[in-house]
Formats: structure tokens, C-alpha cells, sequence
């Protein structure tokens, strides 16, 4: 190795190569040396800084034994660490070092960690601290610095060893483009809720009235949990069961508990992208098969009122082609007699299902590389249908009706409790934080990526799009009271998916061109769940294979592989004739007050005990400013209140099950929380196993439970610099 250092100016760091090892002609030169009388003591604390997480290295005599005359094996896979130990005479480093100035390595801040003082924490000035220029931390040079400057950066009190440790660990992959990663957010985002949940909501709860409370709860509630989320994996560059090792350990039950509920997500979410594929297929026919009686699933109640003339009166028995073929032909729910009797699988569906998780593998088992590319499609097509739609639906007749219900306020409606737990659920699970996704996502990011900035633009997106394909629906609902002579309160009864299968599929089948506007519509349906499956299931492989990546790194296909098919072998019961059933418990009881009470520990945990200062200078580190007192008082205060006020309107109004005509029998409510506590025990069952396996006393291990572990490798880098 090539690696020189002036003898006169000792200070200064020698690390011509990443692995920062000196020769050994350099180091017997520096030991020959006279060292300076006044030595600075060294202090022996251990860091627990988030900015230095694992001070504690190895001693000087075990790093030496590992030194090696040249630094050209740090390409090998060695399973036993290289560790150098460096004296520095003096507590200074100059930024004229190649870490900071030589071309060759600006590629460093991918490759180690650079302490600063004790306890991780720059011991300098306020304004070194606060940024100024030249200040160097956890590996990376501040947003501010200027590669190639002279200057020096004081460490009083810093420890006179630095040990530097090579591991084998792999470098970590990363999106290909910057609009890789945030198409991926917006498609997570934006999925099936923002087109059937936000319209039902909106108009249910005082129209126009009702998006004051919904941008209230954004911007106190949705938004900072959405930049709290990306800041952390973009920094920790972890899953979220890793991650915690880095922020409050007694806390990482929260990863394992996001993986289960998102298995159960995809246990049922899959399942309705099955039922969008049946309506695809079916849509390649001259005539919509939803738009006549005389099918054989067809009862003597089905009323096609827009064929038949002006003579046809909309009787309360009446049922529309549409719904018959969506519960008889689709569901089939008719052969089912409740949760208690599900019937047999459908084939059909079964099918439709094994096609879509064939297109999920096939686009997530290479990682981000691939999956960043499938939604330059999946992500970009939902809003062109949406547009075409939008346009189509303001044409046809009585369209200026739906509108106007939709947007019409009732300030009344303020005044009611539920209109606020409403706004606060739909904003929450619209943006989507607590489900390990964001974290995964943002861990692939460069570390001075501004994800300030990532999280403003996708969840402005997102929430502009909910309030788009509001119009989209109502325009046709209106249309649709038009024709059967109703109000619009009447037509706009189906909630849920039924919006789309049942009201929104019989207005496109009795519009010109229905074939036309059908296909595109329900291909746009798959999509826009695509995106959501995508980024649901790469939030538990991250987190899986950051946790076990001795096992899993070079195996992720086959790891994919088995997701896939647990999931597809959870969802066989959603494809009975009874599924229907099943997708309503899970999607009440599964997904609802389990993620919101997870993402309240995980914001406790970060706020509290993680602590703010610590985070929010994690953030000036890769950002280059450190958040205002606006988002500080959010994450500390208002942000555990908002998730605490929609935990107690679960338990005070817990949901109602019913669906279609079938009330749900009483033990059904209770599997349903026994499903939702099945993923939320995860939590105490951790902290108690981890309380139990730690050694000391009942304070100690407490104590070191709310402690980062010292040690940590950041999983983005080859090289760890530890302080001794």
C-alpha cells in the first residue's frame, strides 16, 4: 500500500484507501517517534449516541494483532475483522485528509463510521455542532462541507486510539434514480382506499365541510409520522426489526409485529386484485356480461332499469344486474352460509390470485433494482385512467349532481366526534406509516437524500389524488341518480369495494364505448394494488433480511419464493365462497387498531427514549438543517396524542360487521381481536424475552434494554471506525 503521512504534522489521518489501514513502515515510524509530555488522558466511556452507535471497540493490543501490511485484501472474504490500531498525538483531524478532499474517496461515507468524542457527540463549538463547515460525523461529511477546504475540527476530550475494523458485510443496494424511489412511495400511498374509502368518507361526513378535518390531521398527524418514517430508514438504513437495535432495543417486538400484520394484509388485499382480474377478463366481450338478467346467476329480482324503458320502477327489492353478478357470478356468496360454512374453494378466482402473486414475484425477487422499474408503469397508468375518467364522467348527464353532494359542506357535521376519528383514520392509513414500508424504502436511499423534502411532495400527492378520484366517482353517481330518477344519497349506498364492483361497474357498462372503459378501469384497479403488494412485502423481506442477512443475502430469491406462497396459502380462504366474509374481518380487526397502536409505541420510542435532540441531529446530518420547533413539538406531543385519540375511538366504537344482508355472529367479533392481538403481542412478549436474557441486575438490564447496543454496523457500511 501506497500510503504516506508527513512525520512533522502526526494530527493529520492517513487514509489513501477505504479500508484506512496505514502500513506498517508508517506506523514503526510513528512509533519511533517521541510522544508529547502533556498526553491527554483517555477517557473510557462507552458511546451510546445515536451518531456513534458502539464506541466500544476492541483494545489497542487485540486491534494490533490484526494489522496487515497492505490494505489490498479488503476485497476478500475474510470472516475474521481486521482492526488497526492508529496513535494520534494530537486530539485534531484536518479536513485536508482524503476523506474530505481526494476524489477517490468521496465514495467513504458509504464505507465507515468517524467518531468525534465521547459519547459520539461533536465536543466542539455550538456552531460546529450546528453544522458549520468542516464537521464530520457518523461517516459521512455534513451537507455543508465543502470537499477540499482546509480547516480543522477541534475534538477536546477525544479518545487517542481510533480503531478501525474491516467486515465483510456486502454493500447495500439503492435505487437506480431518485424518481425510482419516490414513484414507489406515491404507488404504496395511493392504492384502492383513495378511490372507494375517501369518497364514501367525504360524503358521509358533511362533504366540503369535511376536508378541514382531514388537513388538520395531516398536517398535525399524517405528515410528520410520514417524514419521521423515511428520516429513520434513510438514516439507520435498516428494516424495521433492525432498527431498533439502533434506536431503544426493548422495542424491536414492534418489527416483528409489522410483518405479521402485513402478511395479513396480504392474506386479503391480494384477494380483491383477484376479484378485479375475474372483472378484467370478463370485460373483453362486446357486451359487459353485468348489464342483462338473462344469465344464469340472474334471479327474479334483477332489474336492468336502463334497458327496459321508462316503465321499470326501482322497487327496494330490486337488485341490478351488477350486484348479482358481483355477489352470484364473482363471489358467489349465495353458497356460503357465513364465517361458519365458507364452502369450497373457487377455482376461478384461485387462478386469477396465482396470476397476480406471479407478476408480485417476478417483480420484487431482485430487490429495489427491479421493483423500481415495474412502477414507472404500475404507479404513472392509474392516474392517466383516472384522468380519462375524470373527463369522460363530467360529460355525462346529471354529472353536476354528484358534484355538488360531494362538495356540498355541512358544517353541522363538525360538531360530531366521528367525523374527526374519521378524518384521523382516513389520513393515517391513507398515507400509510407503522407498516415497515417507509422504512424499508428510504433505508435504499443515498444517506443526503432530502427525505424533508420526499415526504411533503408524496404525501401532498397522495392526498390531491384521494380528493381527485372523488370527482371521479360522484360524477358517475350522479349520472347514475340521473337515470334511475333517485338521489344521489340513495344511489351512494355501497361502501367499500362494492363501490367499484357494484356502482361504478354498472355506470361504465351503460356508457358508449363500455368495453373500452372497462378494461382500462379495472387494469387501473390492479395496478393501483400492485403498487400497494409491492412495497407490503418488501417491507417484510427488508426487515428479514436485515435481521438474518447471514442466512438470507444470498438467497433473497428463494426467501421471496416462500413469502409468496404464504401468502398465497393464507389468502385460500378469502377464495371460498365465503371469502367475502373473511376479507371484512381481516380487514377490520387485522389491520386497524394493531398498526395504530404500533406506530404509537414506535413514535414513544423515538421521541422519548431515542430521544429528540439525538434524532433531530441525525436529521441535520443528512439533511444539513436540523428540524424546526414545529416538527419537534408534533413527534414529541400532538403526533402521540392524534394516534392515541383514533386507539380510543377503536375501542369506543369498535366496527360494526356486516356484509350484504349477513350479520355476523357474536364469537366473530371476538376472533377478530384475537387476529389483531396475535400480531400486537409480538411487542410485551419481546420486551419480556429481552429483560429475561439480558445479564444484571433488574436496572441494568433495563437501563441497557432503552440503551442503543453498542457495536452496531450500520448494514450500508463495508467498514466500521470505532473510538477507543
Amino acid at each position: 500500500m501506497d500510503c504516506t503521512c508527513n512525520p512533522q504534522d502526526e494530527s493529520k489521518l492517513c487514509v489513501d484507501n477505504p479500508a484506512f489501514l496505514r502500513s506498517e513502515e508508517d506506523e514503526s515510524d510513528q512509533s519511533q517517534q517521541p510522544q508529547p509530555q502533556q498526553r491527554r488522558k483517555r477517557e473510557g466511556h462507552p458511546a451510546q449516541h445515536s451518531q456513534s452507535r458502539g464506541l466500544s471497540g476492541p483494545s489497542s493490543s487485540t486491534a494490533a494483532d490484526g494489522r496487515h501490511g497492505n490494505g489490498n485484501n479488503s476485497s476478500t472474504s475474510s470472516t475474521t475483522p481486521i482492526a488497526v490500531a492508529m496513535e494520534m498525538n494530537e486530539p485534531m483531524m484536518r479536513e485536508s485528509s482524503p476523506l474530505s478532499s481526494a476524489p477517490e474517496n468521496e465514495g467513504l461515507q458509504e464505507k465507515g463510521r468517524l467518531i468525534r468524542g465521547d459519547n459520539g457527540a461533536p465536543q466542539g463549538t455550538e456552531k460546529e455542532f450546528a453544522g458549520e463547515k468542516g464537521s464530520v460525523s457518523n461517516g459521512y461529511p455534513s451537507a455543508t462541507q465543502s470537499p477540499g477546504e482546509g480547516g480543522t475540527v477541534a475534538m477536546p476530550g477525544c479518545p487517542r486510539t481510533l480503531v478501525v475494523q474491516q467486515t465483510p458485510g456486502s454493500h447495500r443496494e439503492t435505487w437506480s434514480k431518485k424518481m425510482d424511489f419516490l414513484l414507489s412511495v406515491i404507488g404504496y400511498a395511493v392504492d384502492l382506499g383513495n378511490v372507494w374509502r375517501f369518497p364514501y368518507i367525504c360524503y358521509q361526513n358533511g362533504g366540503g365541510a369535511f376536508l378541514l378535518p382531514y388537513l388538520l390531521m395531516a398536517l398535525f398527524g399524517g405528515v410528520p409520522l410520514f417524514y419521521m418514517e423515511l428520516a429513520l430508514g434513510q438514516y439507520h438504513r435498516s428494516g424495521c426489526i433492525s432498527i431498533w437495535k439502533h434506536i431503544c432495543p426493548i422495542f424491536k417486538g414492534i418489527g416483528f409485529a409489522i410483518c405479521i400484520i402485513a402478511l395479513y394484509i396480504a392474506f386479503y388485499y391480494n384477494t380483491i386484485m383477484a376479484w378485479a382480474m375475474y372483472y378484467f377478463l370478463s370485460s373483453f366481450n362486446y357486451q359487459l356480461p353485468w348489464t342483462s338478467c338473462g344469465n344464469p346467476w340472474n334471479t327474479i329480482n334483477c332489474t336492468n332499469y336502463l334497458q327496459s324503458g321508462d316503465n321499470v320502477t326501482w322497487e327496494p327489492h330490486s337488485v341490478s344486474p351488477a350486484e348479482e353478478f358481483y355477489t352470484r357470478r364473482v363471489l358467489q356468496v349465495h353458497r356460503s352460509g357465513g364465517l361458519h360454512d365458507l364452502g369450497s374453494v373457487s377455482w376461478q378466482l384461485a387462478l386469477c390470485l396465482l396470476f397476480i402473486f406471479t407478476i408480485v414475484y417476478f417483480s420484487i425477487w431482485k430487490g429495489v433494482k427491479t421493483s423500481g422499474k415495474v412502477v414507472w408503469v404500475t404507479a404513472t397508468f392509474p392516474y392517466v385512467v383516472l384522468l380519462v375518467l375524470l373527463v369522460r364522467g363530467a360529460t355525462l348527464p346529471g354529472a353536476w349532481r354528484g358534484v355538488v353532494f360531494y362538495l356540498k359542506p355541512d358544517w353541522s357535521k363538525l360538531l360530531s366526534t366521528t367525523v374527526w376519528v374519521d378524518a384521523a383514520a382516513q389520513i393515517f392509513f391513507s398515507l400509510g406509516p407503522g407498516f415497515g414500508v417507509l422504512l424499508a424504502f428510504a433505508s435504499y436511499n443515498p444517506f443526503h437524500n432530502n427525505c424533508y423534502k420526499d415526504a411533503i411532495v408524496t404525501s401532498s400527492i397522495n392526498c390531491l389524488t384521494s380528493f381527485m378520484s372523488g370527482f371521479v366517482i360522484f360524477t358517475v353517481l350522479g349520472y347514475m341518480a340521473e337515470m334511475r330518477h333517485l338521489e344521489v344519497s340513495e344511489v351512494a349506498k355501497d361502501t367499500g369495494p362494492s363501490l367499484l364492483f357494484i356502482t361504478y361497474a354498472e355506470a361504465i357498462a351503460n356508457m358508449p364505448a363500455s368495453t373500452f372503459f372497462a378494461i382500462i378501469f379495472f387494469l387501473m384497479i390492479i395496478m393501483l394494488g400492485l403498487d400497494s403488494t409491492f412495497a407490503g412485502l418488501e417491507g417484510v423481506i427488508t426487515a428479514m433480511m436485515d435481521e438474518f442477512p447471514d442466512l438470507l443475502s444470498k438467497r433473497r430469491e428463494l426467501f421471496v419464493l416462500g413469502i409468496i406462497s404464504v401468502c398465497f396459502l393464507g389468502a385460500l380462504t378469502t377464495l371460498t365462497y365465503g371469502g367475502a366474509y373473511v376479507v371484512k374481518l381481516f380487514e377490520d380487526y387485522a389491520t386497524g387498531a394493531p398498526v395504530i397502536i404500533v406506530v404509537f409505541l414506535e413514535v414513544i420510542a423515538v421521541s422519548w427514549f431515542y430521544g429528540m435532540p439525538r434524532f433531530c441531529r441525525d436529521v441535520q446530518l443528512m439533511l444539513g438543517f436540523s428540524p424546526g420547533w414545529y416538527w419537534r413539538i408534533l413527534w414529541v406531543a400532538i403526533c402521540p396524542i392524534f394516534l392515541l385519540f383514533i386507539i380510543c375511538s377503536f375501542l369506543v366504537f369498535p366496527p360494526q360487521l356486516k356484509l350484504f344482508h349477513y350479520d355476523y355472529p357474536p364469537w366473530s367479533t371476538v376472533l377478530g381481536y384475537c387476529i389483531g392481538i396475535s400480531s400486537f403481542i409480538c411487542v410485551p412478549a419481546y420486551m419480556v424475552y429481552l429483560l429475561v436474557v439480558t445479564p444484571g441486575t433488574l436496572k441494568q438490564r433495563l437501563l441497557k434494554s432503552i440503551s442503543p447496543e453498542p457495536g452496531i454496523e450500520i448494514p450500508r457500511c463495508d467498514i466500521i471506525t470505532n473510538a477507543v
